[in-house]
């Protein structure tokens, strides 16, 4: 699954370097730390290697 926004993308790649031991899982916060737990190591990738140009910063929560 595609990243929606560069946040989200970016989040995703702080939760795979979590996943894959690079990066302490104590350092996340929000989303990031939240990814590590509910998606594995296919997901994360999947999402981090979205492509930035022509995506929004930040997409509105969806309610």
């Amino acid at each position: 699954m595609p990243a929606k926004s560069k946040a989200q993308q970016k989040a995703a790649g702080a939760a795979l370097a979590a996943k894959r031991g690079e990066l302490k899982k104590s350092k996340l916060k929000g989303a990031s730390r939240e990814m590590v737990e509910s998606m594995s190591e296919v997901e994360l990738r999947k999402m981090a290697k979205t492509k930035r140009k022509g995506k929004p910063e930040r997409v509105a929560k969806s309610r």
